[in-house]
């Protein structure tokens, strides 16, 4: 039977509901979270909320209390699940580096059997161009792909996030491009909802000192989880108030959590930053993206592919190409050897018929064999080629059999070259 995506998930995933909901690997970290909010919030809504239905009968502003706090609650826990239970920007990994980018290095070499063979390399880093800047980004080793700008992988959940801003433990998730924008909301909502009880609790204690005519003590002793929930509520706002405040700089500036971190100390310059309105435009006014994964769709199964070549097979290739050049330079020095050939007995005859204008009598067989292998030269064979010395010493030497041959003239000139031999 055929298994889903979610199914032979290759990262540190959780799924539930068939692959419809994904958790990070500390998703049980949530339980807290939830219960850090449920709990302040029953308990306000029991000991707090409940007393002051009627301490505004005019305009029933006491159930007003109750139904915000109850509302507000329910819309920061949609808030926590739309980021943690969702696609937070995860690249899809591939099954096999990229081929195109392979490339044979011949300064990075390996020595197999004697010889010097070119390594395959892979460019750990290339180049691409971001609102007309040059970015450099880094290969995946564990998701074999070259990461998109602003993407960084992810060691908890062991996935490539786009725009990876951080992995965040409260929510057990990474935070990224696709619910970046949840997150942010979560966090300023909880700090609002934590404004809200804390303020709702100092009315209580409020009422209740104008009711009994007391102090602030004796009505903080007759509710004391006011005073419990005030505590709770302001120990909260120094976290969540910080980090609401510190992602609005992020945002006004277009950095993430990570790249504020990582290159504080570098000065980089921000190819990111569109100007505050309009970071502030792309990240709350811009669609969100779709996931690049179908959790829930059925794997199908990859043609195989060719395997890359190994450094052996470069070698053989190599050598081939190394026997190919050796064969066009043997027939190279083959002509070379002829034209020397040519040449050589071109001076012998030319130097012949110069002595012959001073002597009447030349020697028959000197001049036959010049002849006769003026006519059989181009019949040599170009075997001798193969020597090595005689390419190296850079001289070619003409066969004997060249110079040696005896051939057939006219009776003329045999008649008169037997009078006198040529001295």
């Amino acid at each position: 039977m055929a298994k889903r995506v979610y199914q032979v998930w290759k990262g540190s995933n959780y799924f539930f509901l068939g692959g419809r909901l994904i958790f990070g690997p500390d998703a049980k970290s949530l339980l807290i979270t939830l219960l850090l909010i449920i709990v302040p919030v029953t308990v306000f809504c029991v000991f707090v909320a409940r007393h002051l239905r009627h301490e505004f009968s005019s305009y029933n502003a006491g159930y007003a209390i109750l139904a915000v706090a109850i509302i507000f609650t329910i819309h920061v826990l949609v808030l926590l699940l739309l980021t943690s239970a969702r696609d937070p920007g995860i690249v899809p990994r591939n099954s096999h580096p990229p081929e195109e980018e392979f490339r044979y290095d011949t300064s990075a070499s390996v020595e197999i059997g004697g010889r010097q063979t070119p390594s395959l390399q892979f460019p750990r880093t290339k180049e691409v161009t971001v609102n007309g800047m040059p970015v450099r980004v880094k290969y995946c080793d564990t998701c074999m792909l070259y990461r998109p700008p602003r993407c960084s992988h992810c060691s908890i959940c062991n996935n490539c996030v786009e725009r990876f801003d951080h992995h965040c433990p409260w929510v057990g998730q990474c935070i990224g491009l696709r619910n970046y924008r949840f997150f942010f909301c979560f966090v300023s909502s909880a700090m609002l909802l934590c404004i809200y009880v804390f303020a709702i609790c100092a009315l209580y204690i409020k009422v209740l000192m104008n009711n009994d005519q007391g102090t602030v003590w004796k009505a903080m002793k007759e509710s004391p989880a006011s005073v419990i929930l005030m505590a709770y509520c302001f120990i909260s706002l120094w976290f969540v108030g910080g980090l609401t405040g510190f992602h609005l700089y992020l945002i006004s500036t277009n950095q993430t959590t990570y790249e504020n971190f990582r290159y504080r100390a570098e000065n980089r310059i921000n190819v990111y930053d569109l100007g505050c309105l309009n970071n502030f435009m792309e990240v709350f006014c811009t669609k969100v993206k779709p996931s690049r994964n179908n959790f829930r769709a059925y794997v199908q199964e990859e043609e195989p592919r060719p395997p890359l070549p190994t450094t052996r097979e470069a070698e053989v290739e190599m050598g081939e190409d190394h026997r190919v050049k050796v064969e066009d330079d043997l027939d190279i020095g083959g002509d070379l050897l002829k034209i020397s050939q040519r040449h050589n007995i071109e001076d012998i005859e030319a130097d012949i018929r110069s002595r012959g204008s001073d002597v009447p009598y030349h020697n028959s067989s000197e001049a036959d064999s010049v002849h006769g292998s003026d006519r059989r030269a181009p019949n040599v064979q170009s075997d001798t080629r193969h020597s090595s010395w005689g390419r190296r010493s850079g001289s070619w030497e003409i066969a004997s059999e060249v110079l040696g041959t005896k051939t057939n003239v006219p009776e003329s000139r045999s008649h008169t070259a037997s009078r006198e031999p040529y001295q």
